[in-house]
């Protein structure tokens, strides 16, 4: 007898795509946050965000993704998500619910989406209305990591 497990997910929508970020990853939501803009930052990084005195980057999904960019006057929200030695604010357009997914629900990406995308994407899981993509944490934070590293390299070059 095999035992099926199920991971909670918590999920959001950047544009019209559908995400999840597993639960234990998420520090916290929030409405939007008024940010400090940092100069010469690459475009995804929105700013900076000062959370009960921890400071955290914000970090556009949007931008990420390669999508256009949010409509004025639409404010976005905040995932607050944990890595290992800090947090990181992702930017996204509508915070959706706490969902619970079988785990034999969840396939590879497919091969048809865009390497740049597929990169950050664990998993993907039909639901009965629509696509959910699983994003991987870790991999924005990398991204996020890199666009610093190479922003204090510009800055130094200067």
């Amino acid at each position: 007898m095999s035992v099926t497990t199920t991971s909670q997910l918590c999920t959001f929508t950047v544009d019209d795509l559908f995400f999840g970020v597993e639960v234990t990853k998420v520090q916290e939501v929030l409405r939007f946050q008024p940010m400090t803009r940092v100069p010469l930052a690459p475009g995804m990084i929105s700013g900076l965000i000062n959370l009960r005195g921890q400071i955290v980057t914000a970090v556009d999904l949007r931008a990420c993704l390669g999508l256009a960019p949010r409509g004025d006057g639409e404010p976005p929200m905040n995932v607050v998500i944990r890595g290992s030695e800090s947090s990181v604010s992702l930017l996204v357009d509508t915070i959706g619910d706490v969902i619970e997914v079988s785990s034999d629900s969840f396939e590879p990406p497919p091969s048809t989406m865009r390497a740049a995308h597929r990169h950050m994407i664990a998993s993907i899981c039909k639901l009965p209305r629509q696509l959910l993509l699983v994003l991987i944490p870790e991999r924005v934070l990398l991204l996020t990591q890199a666009s610093e590293t190479a922003g204090r390299a510009a800055g130094s070059a200067r």
